[in-house]
């Protein structure tokens, strides 16, 4: 059985907040892989991006997630997670995956400045294009989809905490 749960998602989609939330309602820890990657390598994410580029970033950040070993933790990666299949088969194996959706219009009326906060954008691509490249591999990923449309942060930490309460209920989560 799992023990973890991680969150995917947008950025600004709210993983870390809701991640910190939930891990507090349900006794777990919470680890924020974006913070574990500048750890490990002593670099501020957008320090990575400049210096290795971005398909640089995305192998730094689906060797840390692959090694990730946690018991008993929400887990908030980066939003670009979902482009390491190897990170993202070992997340699907010790965790139940939850997609946190928002509409292209809700992503970018939260979110600032995209370099500042690290976002993984190939040269030309707009924020549009990256939503609709990521949307589906979000979907794939997915045990389990949230979708924050209208949802306050409280409400979507609610909605979460609920469906993984009735998860370790039914014997497919791990207390």
């Amino acid at each position: 059985m799992k023990s973890n749960i991680t969150l995917i998602g947008m950025p600004a989609s709210g993983k870390s907040t809701v991640g910190v939330l939930l891990a507090k309602r349900l006794g777990y820890s919470f680890v924020d892989t974006d913070l574990v990657i500048q750890e490990k390598t002593g670099k501020l994410l957008k320090e990575i991006i400049e210096e290795f580029g971005t398909e640089g970033f995305l192998k730094v950040e689906e060797q840390i997630n692959s090694e990730l070993d946690v018991r008993r933790s929400v887990i908030a990666p980066g939003g670009s997670v979902i482009y390491g299949p190897e990170a993202m088969k070992h997340l699907s194996e010790i965790s139940t995956v939850v997609y946190l959706k928002l509409t292209y219009q809700d992503v970018k009326e939260r979110l600032g400045d995209l370099k500042d906060r690290g976002v993984a954008l190939k040269d030309g691509m707009t924020l549009l294009d990256l939503y609709e490249e990521r949307v589906p591999l979000y979907e794939k990923y997915a045990d389990i989809t949230i979708d924050e449309t209208g949802k306050t942060l409280g409400k979507t930490v609610d909605e979460a905490r609920s469906v993984i309460e009735a998860r370790i209920r039914d014997g497919l989560q791990e207390k």
